[in-house]
């Protein structure tokens, strides 16, 4: 799968394994968010970690971790 970087859609990471369960894990209010499910196609993860302050080095590390 191609590298997740802070360009990378939400939607792209839920299809990976375990890119839910990461997301989760580091506290990215997205995948609970009702707004967001219409949107998810268009969110990027670092535009997501800069609105609520989440650590987008940590996540894209584990993102991409094999």
């Amino acid at each position: 799968m191609t590298k997740i970087t802070s360009k990378t859609i939400l939607k792209e990471i839920l299809e990976k394994k375990r890119g839910a369960e990461i997301l989760m894990k580091n506290n990215v209010p997205c995948l609970s968010c009702p707004m967001a499910s219409f949107e998810i196609d268009k969110l990027k993860i670092g535009e997501v970690c800069k609105m609520y302050g989440l650590n987008l080095e940590k996540i894209l590390k584990e993102l991409n971790r094999k």
